[in-house]
């Protein structure tokens, strides 16, 4: 079979609580792509500069940031996780039905703050459940959760193209204009598209400017996401939570809890103990705040915090290389056309979603700090042929395609590694979204100065750059790694010498007592 009996069977038993978290990260990726396709049509729409828009982007960046950090505060109960997961998915279809009514910047921004709060939220709480449910079988899952944002990244843009305006509203660049004319042509086949592009002739012919209907766009999409969280109020249901709708059905979690009863009784009271002590997964300020983090070594802290770092570097590479290829690729020495350039970004974006659905068997068939080595090592090939051909536009668009598949699999495969390191006693998943969130809002904003002030050829330099430090964090990750192996195997023998003691003064002791009981008979 593709997957063994095993596998396959943790998948029934969890499929509906897998299914719907795969189905909110749809709503993430849905919500985080399609600004980038709608930002002329809003600017239009709110009468702002290109300059004051960009702060849309910050505020939702910054706000995914937040939510990310205290996501974890939701799942100390399954009530709390859902019900968090619900609001923060029902946000996202709100925010996609009242931009059409921010007249101005300012409304604009507080919207996507608030619809980047709800993905900070879905971002920790999704990757939390999946980790608790699969925990050393969680690769497979981790990796199908993560393909969902892909696609729904691609879906959005999809959706808003034939709603784009030809001409927009006259107080942006024509430059501007020409970086959004792709994606008004991917859809230009469609009945919609021909509509929409026939009544728009005769306006952008007599030089009137064009009327946006950009606002069917986000209503479609506020539709298409409205499923998402009914689903989660559906499984809130199947497993009793909400208390005026008793269901009659078992609980979901039943079989579950009791798989996790049989496992702690098999590792023993000093195991549970030691699950408690850890903290498990929380909010990453609780995280900092356990008081019996303490006691534990130097590895243990070290492997948060390089796993954290490779992630920012790489899930900064993603944001800068999304964000910036189209200003790379027009500008010399490449200086392709507009139109030709617009489309590196969508191929990047098609990579990364076929590269997490390809990763997803092979996740399977080998561990994930293999899939790393491979990957960060790809990444870094991929940039400096990047850098060596750099005038070739034929090799720009295969590297473009090779960078998205080699950074797709980067974040699962780590947040599946960090947390089998740690034995699933650590806060590892919530260091490691916050940690890829600051990464892609930082890189971002330092990419983009830097390509202002250097010029476009420190865009390939960053990304060479980045990527080293990367696999340099990664390596000393695998040596904190050993180092903390080391440190529970000796913890391990030393439990066992003292415990070899106490069990012969036991068995002494009972020796003696039935002697003395037989005496008195």
């Amino acid at each position: 079979m593709f997957v063994d009996e095993r596998i396959w069977t943790l998948f029934k038993r969890n499929a509906h609580h897998t299914l719907t978290y795969w189905s909110v990260f749809f709503s993430f990726g849905l919500c985080i792509a399609f600004l980038g396709p709608t930002i002329l049509d809003l600017q239009c729409q709110t009468n702002s500069t290109l300059s004051q828009i960009t702060w849309v982007f910050f505020a939702q960046q910054f706000c995914l940031l937040i939510g990310s950090s205290i996501g974890g505060v939701f799942k100390r109960t399954l009530f709390s996780a859902l019900a968090a997961l619900f609001v923060s998915a029902l946000l996202i279809s709100i925010i996609f039905a009242i931009i059409p009514l921010c007249n101005n910047v300012l409304l604009l921004a507080i919207a996507m703050a608030v619809s980047g709060f709800a993905m900070g939220i879905i971002d920790t709480i999704a990757n939390i459940q999946l980790v608790t449910i699969y925990q050393r079988d969680s690769a497979v899952f981790l990796q199908a959760l993560h393909f969902f944002i892909g696609f729904g990244a691609l879906v959005s843009p999809l959706i808003a193209d034939p709603f784009l305006s030809e001409t927009g509203c006259g107080n942006h660049t024509e430059n501007g204009t020409e970086i959004m004319h792709h994606f008004r042509n991917m859809l230009r086949n469609s009945p919609i598209a021909e509509h929409n592009i026939t009544q728009s002739l005769p306006a952008h012919e007599g030089g009137e400017e064009e009327e946006s209907i950009v606002h069917y766009a986000f209503w479609i999409m506020a539709l298409i996401n409205l499923p998402v969280p009914i689903a989660v109020l559906f499984l809130m249901y199947r497993e009793q939570l909400i208390p005026c709708c008793p269901s009659s059905t078992p609980r979901l979690l039943d079989k579950d809890e009791l798989a996790m009863e049989n496992q702690q009784g098999a590792e023993g009271p000093d195991e549970e103990q030691k699950n408690h002590e850890a903290g498990g997964h929380g909010d990453i300020f609780s995280c900092c705040q356990n008081d019996n983090l303490r006691g534990l070594p130097v590895s243990f802290f070290m492997i948060h915090i390089l796993g954290g770092m490779v992630l920012f570097m790489t899930d900064g590479i993603v944001g800068a290389y999304a964000g910036f290829v189209y200003t790379y690729a027009v500008a010399p020495p490449m200086s392709l056309p507009h139109k030709t350039a617009g489309y590196l970004a969508s191929i990047f974006w098609a990579a990364i979603t076929a590269g997490r659905l390809l990763s997803i068997p092979l996740s399977y068939r080998f561990q994930p700090v293999r899939l790393l080595m491979f990957n960060l090592a790809g990444a870094i090939v991929t940039v400096l042929m990047l850098l060596i051909f750099y005038t070739s536009s034929t090799f720009l668009f295969a590297g473009t395609c090779l960078c998205g598949l080699f950074l797709s699999s980067v974040f699962p495969c780590m947040l599946a590694y960090t947390e089998d390191i740690l034995d699933y006693q650590g806060c590892a998943t919530s260091v490691l979204v916050t940690s890829a969130g600051m990464g892609e809002m930082v890189m971002q904003v330092l990419v983009g100065s830097i390509i202002q002030t250097e010029g476009s050829y420190s865009f390939l330099l960053c990304g060479m750059i980045i990527a080293c430090i990367g696999f340099i964090l990664f390596i000393g990750l695998l040596l904190f790694h050993r180092m903390h192996r080391n440190y529970l195997t000796g913890t391990s023998k030393k439990s066992a010498m003292v415990e070899e003691p106490a069990t012969e003064q036991n068995g002494s002791t009972r020796t003696e007592q039935t002697e003395e009981a037989a005496e008195n008979s």
